[in-house]
């Protein structure tokens, strides 16, 4: 499920549990309030919600957490957070390192 004012995404599991508030019988959104403004998530949405995004056991899509972070430590965390989605473990974990040290490069200047 997702809000359609905000984006934030919850598992399907979340939905009338404590992630998604009901009040006065209609779904409000944790993220912004928003009273009547879930919709359902296509189970494959290539450009918007791939499979890897949504992968994580607890359900909470990543982009949740980074958008509060710097660009840097977003991606390291990014990168930590969907480690071996995909093929790579390895190169998933050095771009991990990569954005961690461009961040400590940034802050040293």
């Amino acid at each position: 499920m997702n809000c359609i004012k905000c984006g934030h995404v919850a598992a399907i599991s979340e939905f009338g549990n404590p992630g998604w508030i009901l009040r006065h019988g209609h779904p409000i959104c944790p993220s912004c309030n928003a009273p009547d403004q879930i919709a359902a998530v296509p189970e494959h949405d290539p450009v918007n919600h791939p499979k890897h995004y949504t992968s994580h056991p607890s359900g909470v899509e990543c982009i949740q957490i980074t958008r509060h972070m710097t660009f840097n430590i977003g991606n390291a965390i990014k990168y930590l957070w969907r480690c071996g989605d995909k093929d790579n473990q390895i190169q998933d974990l050095e771009k991990a390192v990569w954005y961690i040290k461009d961040e400590i490069n940034r802050l040293k200047k």
